[in-house]
C-alpha cells in the first residue's frame, strides 16, 4: 500500500510539472536560441543603429506536434494504468510482456522511465533547430539549409553584401520595358 501512495504522488508531481511543461512547449522553442539571438541582436544594433531586429518562433510541422500531444495524452494513461496496476494487455488478448511485469513490480522506476522518455521524444519533436535571417524580407541565412548558425563575423558581412547590393539597385535608374 506504501508503495502505491509514493506511486500516486510521484504521479500528481509529474502531472503537475507536464501540465506546466505542456503550456510551455512553444516557449521551449523560443528559449532555444534565446541567447544566441540576444548576442546578435546586441552586436548588431550597435553596429547598424538604424536597422530594426525581430525574432519570432519558427513552428515545427504540424505531423511532428500532432505527434508530441498524442505521446504526452498517452504517456499519462501509461504512468495512470502503471500506477492503478492494470493490464491493458488482457484486454486485447496479448500475452502480457515482461517488460509491462516488471513495470508493475517497479512502479516509481517505471513511471519516471515513462516520463522521461517520451518527454525526451515529445522534446525532440517539437525542436525545429531554425535561426532563419532575413533582410528586407529577404533570406539571408538559414540554419534549416546550411545546418549552422552563422558566425558573427559571417553574418556582418553577408549583412554588409546584401546592404551595398541594395543600395547599388537604388542608385541604378529604372528601366521601362
Amino acid at each position: 500500500m506504501g508503495s502505491r501512495c509514493l506511486a500516486l504522488l510521484f504521479l500528481s508531481v509529474f502531472s503537475l510539472y507536464h501540465a506546466t511543461a505542456d503550456n510551455g512547449s512553444v516557449k521551449k522553442l523560443k528559449m532555444q536560441y534565446t541567447r544566441v539571438f540576444e548576442e546578435y541582436t546586441r552586436v548588431l544594433a550597435q553596429r547598424y543603429p538604424d536597422i530594426r531586429i525581430e525574432g519570432e518562433n519558427y513552428l515545427p510541422q504540424p505531423m511532428y506536434r500532432h505527434f508530441a500531444s498524442f505521446l504526452s495524452i498517452f504517456k499519462l494513461a501509461v504512468i495512470g494504468l502503471i500506477v492503478v496496476g492494470k493490464d491493458p494487455f488482457v484486454l486485447f488478448g496479448v500475452e502480457t510482456p515482461g517488460l509491462w511485469a516488471w513495470g508493475q513490480e517497479n512502479k516509481i522506476y517505471a513511471c519516471m522511465m515513462v516520463f522521461f522518455l517520451s518527454n525526451m521524444i515529445e522534446n525532440q519533436c517539437m525542436s525545429t533547430g531554425a535561426f532563419e535571417i532575413s533582410l528586407n524580407d529577404v533570406p539571408v541565412w538559414s540554419k534549416l539549409e546550411s545546418g549552422h548558425l552563422p558566425s558573427m563575423q559571417q553574418l556582418v558581412q553577408i549583412l554588409e553584401n546584401e546592404m551595398k547590393l541594395n543600395a547599388h539597385m537604388d542608385t541604378l535608374p529604372l528601366q521601362r520595358a
